[in-house]
């Protein structure tokens, strides 16, 4: 089953462009030197907010407690956070249907 982390953030206008560059780093790290990263995509809103999404996906919930244990993300979650207003992580899984 896959595991899908969605977070979602604001960020001010002025701390926009960092955030931006230092996200995306993170984002392209995650995939390249993670296994289990399957897939990290940064979201920009386009109705002109501060909105800024990752849409994450992992092979399992270890694979994202790996990820969060990683260097980069450990740079990334320092830097980041004095630019960021709000923040909010949300995890998503398929479960089977009961027949």
């Amino acid at each position: 089953m896959a595991y899908v982390i969605w977070v979602d953030f604001e960020v001010p206008d002025a701390e926009r462009e960092m955030f931006l560059s230092l996200v995306k780093e993170n984002a392209a790290l995650s995939v390249q030197l993670e296994p289990g990263c399957q897939r990290f995509d940064v979201l920009e809103s386009l109705d002109g907010t501060s909105s800024i999404a990752l849409y994450e996906i992992y092979d399992s919930a270890d694979a994202f407690k790996f990820h969060l244990g990683t260097a980069h993300f450990k740079d990334f979650d320092t830097r980041s956070a004095p630019l960021i207003a709000r923040k909010a992580v949300r995890a998503f899984g398929a479960k089977q249907n009961a027949k």
